[in-house]
């Protein structure tokens, strides 16, 4: 007697994967929002960063989109040859604007803005070494996001990300202090994620007087500033630094002092 076959699965029962879509990872809507994000979408996006700012931000939208055409190809779900309508019609584009003393990039798809970010003025072979006595502190480039208008707003992931690079950056090291200014950002975070309007820790509740909390401090360069632009962005799902906050602080920091200003 012949031994029965087991019966092969119903097609439905494992349903297809779908592709990461630009509206997976971009606060996008319309078309672009529906379309899957492919392996010439991210170089061309990556290539126009790299034209526009000397080097690939970490965390931006083409490292995004990097990460999203990898998983999508590997997947089987679209070709390393494919390029969106949209990308390909309309273009991508990396534009930047001086606002103060930071640089203001917008990076797009078409008409829709992936991004919006801080870059510190400073070029891209400064050898992020600040010997001046009066240099900026991040200690103190984060009580001046204390006392701007992001100082009022409730602390978010975004906030805490950026205040726990900001701290490592300080200290050296590769990890938060336990029960210091990053861990602290982070609970608050947490906290207030679970907790009504009214009830909210503000940024500026948390990184006043930043300079007694931090164990150890330094100046801030463009490296500082850029490892907490990218822990910004990373938790922000518009993808947008907050104009004041941690990271425009640090590049405005980083800014100043490589013109030996002080604040």
């Amino acid at each position: 007697m012949s031994q029965e076959q087991p019966e092969r699965p119903k097609r439905d029962e494992f349903p297809e994967q779908e592709p990461i879509k630009y509206g997976d990872v971009f606060n996008v809507s319309g078309e672009l929002a529906t379309q899957p994000i492919k392996p010439k979408d991210a170089a061309l996006m990556q290539a126009t960063e790299n034209q526009a700012l000397g080097q690939t931000q970490k965390g931006g939208p083409a490292s995004v989109m990097q990460s999203a055409a990898a998983v999508n190809t590997a997947a089987g779900l679209v070709n390393r040859e494919d390029i969106s309508d949209i990308a390909k019609n309309q273009g991508v584009s990396v534009s930047n604007m001086k606002v103060g003393g930071n640089r203001v990039i917008t990076e797009s798809v078409g008409s829709q803005v992936l991004g919006q970010f801080v870059e510190p003025d400073v070029p891209m072979n400064d050898p992020g070494l600040v010997l001046d006595p009066e240099a900026i502190t991040i200690g103190e480039a984060l009580e001046a996001s204390a006392l701007s208008r992001a100082g009022n707003k409730a602390l978010d992931q975004s906030d805490a990300a950026a205040i726990q690079a900001a701290e490592m950056r300080a200290t050296g090291r590769n990890h938060t202090e336990p029960g210091g200014l990053g861990a602290n950002a982070q609970a608050a975070a947490t906290r207030n994620a679970r907790t009504m309007p009214l009830q909210k820790t503000t940024l500026g509740d948390v990184v006043s007087g930043a300079r007694e909390k931090l164990p150890e401090d330094k100046a801030v360069t463009r490296e500082d500033a850029e490892g907490v632009i990218g822990a910004e962005l990373r938790n922000k799902p518009n993808m947008r630094t907050t104009p004041g906050g941690v990271a425009a602080s640090l590049a405005a920091a980083a800014t100043l002092n490589q013109n030996s200003n002080k604040w």
